[in-house]
């Protein structure tokens, strides 16, 4: 069930499953120690950073927005774990302001980039993914751990909570 469920989440993401022989050695490295299907997802997306690198990059670049230190903060700070797995406590008004904040720099940067890019820390990824996907289904959230290093990475905007 779990693999199930990591595939689905990879798919939903656009993220190719080709690579079965990279995600089977992933969750067998990984699964005995971690039972989360969602981070376990994370960890196989880390290793399938050369199919996600050649999907977004233009070959040697890509263009990113950055999320700020105290977003991501913010989101570490209100992840909760429960039985069913993990949520974000977060004041609704702080997800209000960090969607239009989203929002704000991905229209700022329209004419300069096709397809947005948010990068975001390993750990805080999935979270924000999670967060954001409710008002920006089709927005892309990598983390650095996914992209190959002899990419550069141009970040060419910020969210921030303060101007």
């Amino acid at each position: 069930a779990d693999f199930q469920k990591i595939l689905i989440n990879l798919l939903n993401e656009g993220i190719p499953i080709r690579d079965l022989e990279s995600i089977l050695e992933t969750l067998g490295d990984h699964g005995t120690s971690i039972k989360d299907a969602d981070m376990l997802t994370e960890y196989v997306r880390q290793k399938l950073k050369r199919t996600i690198t050649r999907k977004y990059t233009d070959g040697n670049s890509i263009k990113v927005i950055a999320l700020d230190q105290e977003i991501e903060n913010i989101i570490l700070n209100s992840a909760k774990k429960n039985e069913h797995g993990t949520y974000l406590a977060i004041d609704p008004q702080v997800v209000q302001t960090i969607v239009e904040k989203v929002t704000e720099q991905i229209e700022k940067l329209k004419e300069i980039i096709d397809h947005s890019i948010i990068l975001t820390s390993p750990i805080v990824r999935i979270y924000f993914k999670r967060l954001i996907e409710q008002f920006m289904a089709d927005l892309t959230v990598l983390s650095f751990n996914e992209i190959d290093t002899n990419i550069q990475i141009q970040v060419i905007g910020m969210i921030k909570l303060e101007n």
